[in-house]
């Protein structure tokens, strides 16, 4: 493995940048605090553990270069984050209709939903971080040697600086809490996740395998 420093450097600059996994996160610690951000998060890292995994194994490279592989996951992935941003804004209504029992709502909702599920599934049905460690780990592998150890000690790194990040992002995001669940603030908030969520669908329903 080449060029550690600056694989990390690239790594934190991809992780910061807002995705469909900072979206679920921010939307699942607003509703639900620390506990539904960070099984969110540990269920966004296990999403990256199956795709390490899938690098190591060559399997990323089968879902990247097969169309029928890629369009199924990336349809299924586009469905589901759409669906996100779909019941994300009808639960915006709701609350607005029962506003004086708004407090009650997020109990009510973490019954229903796993948040360490959206996280996985967010994560697994993106075709394009398969691409990303199909094209993104090779530029670090030193030359004739084996990717098999140098990819999944790569993948280990991106997974645990993506902890660290999200970590950070939930603890802070939960600190503020109170101001983010306040009515008028909270349904700007859902409607841009919501809107947010079924934009990164649509545009990964249109992305075009490499």
């Amino acid at each position: 493995m080449e060029n550690v420093v600056f694989f990390i450097i690239a790594c934190v600059l991809l992780i910061v940048l807002p995705g469909p996994d900072t979206a679920i996160v921010t939307k699942n610690t607003i509703v639900n605090g620390q506990k539904g951000g960070f099984q969110t998060m540990v269920g966004s890292c296990a999403g990256l553990t199956v795709h390490t995994i899938a690098a190591v194994a060559g399997l990323s490279a089968i879902i990247v270069k097969s169309a029928v592989a890629f369009t199924v996951l990336k349809y299924v992935g586009a469905a589901y984050l759409c669906y996100l941003g779909i019941k994300t804004l009808m639960s915006m209504r709701a609350k607005k209709a029962v506003s004086e029992e708004l407090t009650d709502i997020p109990e009510i909702e973490a019954k229903g939903n796993s948040y360490f599920k959206q996280g996985l599934i967010t994560n697994i049905t993106n075709p394009k971080v398969a691409v990303f460690f199909l094209t993104f780990l090779p530029q670090f592998l030193s030359k004739g040697a084996e990717p098999f150890w140098p990819f999944l000690t790569m993948g280990i790194i991106y997974i645990v600086l993506t902890f660290i990040w999200f970590a950070l992002y939930v603890f802070l995001l939960n600190k503020i809490r109170n101001f983010m669940k306040k009515p008028a603030t909270q349904s700007v908030i859902e409607t841009l996740t919501g809107a947010v969520l079924i934009g990164f669908g649509i545009k990964l329903a249109f992305e075009k395998q490499m």
